[in-house]
């Protein structure tokens, strides 16, 4: 059966533009708590094939979204490759390990052996693809070396990326040694994500913005590109989304190339000018901001002027970033029945 969502990714005609939104498996939804507390915590979660599957699901068929994103962490990356992860109530990540030396990285297993040890992220997956109506694309995901790399290198999450770029300044060889390692286990891990199941890829790279725009391909997106090449090489017809957030200057910069299909437009960049940019070469999805998901009025009205601009081609409706944990369930009912009406679905 057709799936629209993989259809938009692919540049075909739809009947209506195909909406999902980041971190729809989350906090927001009751069930969704309900589910992470009998967990016991957000790890556990992640690591438990069942309910991570219950939680992926949810808001398929209470939002009514047309694709369901895996429910997983970006992390669980560095904590297989054999780092310290733990997540701190209200502190988020964190390792207790951070890397400093190379003899640090060379501690970390890499590869096959790294890729290997996610095999409850494989059978999540599995899981999904037995529930998920056939109609109702899967995607998966991964975090860019990059904004791996910040994590690794500093312990946790930053607001100055102060450490890995001081690394990227004065020891400029021992971060690509970093990002080429950590490359090197995503493409295996995304290859085994499509393997399992998964019809979309997502790659996210958070800290796009941390990088000026003179050194942003050669530490990051250069790195995306070759996730993806790698990818298109073994499975040309699986759809490869790319979302760096907050570079409206490199899209202006003409910074954006590769063998991909989707760019994930964030809500700080004008959706008319990424159109202008990039509509041309690859599909543009977003770019509602999170906020406006607080207001009704303000999701139709945006809503509304994205439609305005993309008209309905060469698009799929999101949010600009993840939704937030206190959105009423019905707003987000709203923004997605909003998408589809605006482009078409009666």
């Amino acid at each position: 059966m057709s799936k629209i969502f993989v259809d938009a990714c692919l540049g075909k005609e739809t009947p209506y533009t195909p909406v999902w939104m980041m971190r729809q498996a989350g906090r927001y939804l009751p069930e969704y708590m309900a589910v992470r507390a009998e967990a016991g915590n957000f790890l556990n979660l992640c690591h438990a094939p069942e309910k991570a599957c219950e939680v992926t699901l949810q808001p398929v068929d209470i939002v009514g979204v047309d694709a369901a994103i895996l429910f997983s962490d970006i992390l669980v990356i560095p904590d297989e490759m054999g780092m310290d992860l733990s997540f701190v109530k209200g502190e988020g990540p964190k390792f207790s390990d951070p890397l400093e030396t190379q003899a640090d990285l060379d501690r970390l297993i890499g590869g096959e052996e790294a890729a290997s040890k996610l095999t409850y992220v494989y059978d999540t997956i599995k899981l999904i693809k037995e529930q998920l109506a056939e109609d109702k694309a899967l995607i998966g995901f991964t975090g860019a070396p990059w904004t791996l790399a910040t994590y690794m290198i500093e312990g946790q999450g930053t607001k100055t990326y102060n450490i890995c770029k001081k690394m990227m300044y004065s020891n400029p060889e021992l971060l690509h040694n970093i990002l080429a390692k950590v490359t090197e286990v995503v493409k295996l891990y995304m290859e085994k994500q499509i393997e399992a199941g998964i019809d979309v890829v997502q790659i996210f790279d958070s800290w796009a913005s941390a990088i000026e725009p003179g050194k942003y391909d050669e530490f990051s997106w250069k790195y995306m590109v070759e996730i993806a090449d790698y990818l298109k090489s073994k499975y040309p017809d699986t759809p490869i989304i790319m979302f760096p957030k907050g570079i409206p200057a490199f899209i202006e910069g003409g910074l954006v190339y590769g063998n991909f299909d989707v760019f994930g437009v964030d809500w700080g960049t004008p959706m008319a000018m990424a159109k202008e940019h990039l509509g041309d070469k690859y599909v543009l999805q977003g770019n509602m901001e999170p906020c406006r998901l607080y207001s009704k009025e303000a999701t139709t009205a945006c809503v509304e002027a994205i439609q305005d601009v993309m008209g309905g081609k060469r698009h799929i409706f999101n949010l600009g970033h993840g939704i937030l944990p206190d959105v009423p369930v019905e707003n987000a009912k709203h923004f997605v029945s909003e998408c589809q009406r605006v482009s078409g679905k009666k």
